[in-house]
């Protein structure tokens, strides 16, 4: 029960960055984050929806276009704490990403997302 509420909130989060309108992408954030998430991206740590709802907007804005972001694992859970990997990519075959989420819930919602962007080398041998 506790990954499907994790399930449930990571997707919706996954969603706004899919939305079909800018104009969405508030209330689904609002869906699956607490009002003072805590947001450790690649830029730093920002605080509250609005500052996560810059980021989505950011990706959405892509440079290369529109891009799709899916969850792309398995979640993960823990105890309160979640992970899953994810990728983006814009249209038309251009730049992909891929990383690993690791999320906090409290009370169903997520109040910290930690952002790990791209592949982790393997150690030297």
């Amino acid at each position: 029960m506790q990954e499907e509420t994790a399930r449930s909130a990571i997707d919706t989060f996954i969603s706004a960055f899919n939305a079909s309108d800018d104009s969405y992408v508030t209330a689904l954030l609002s869906q699956a984050l607490t009002s003072d998430v805590v947001f450790w991206g690649p830029l730093g740590r920002s605080e509250g929806i609005a500052a996560v709802e810059r980021f989505v907007l950011d990706i959405r804005h892509h440079p290369a276009g529109t891009g799709t972001m899916v969850r792309c694992s398995a979640v993960d859970m823990p105890d309160e704490w979640a992970r899953y990997q994810w990728v983006f990519t814009t249209p038309d075959g251009g730049p992909r990403l891929a990383g690993t989420d690791v999320v906090h819930l409290r009370r169903s919602l997520i109040d910290q997302v930690i952002v790990f962007a791209g592949e982790i080398e393997p150690i030297a041998s």
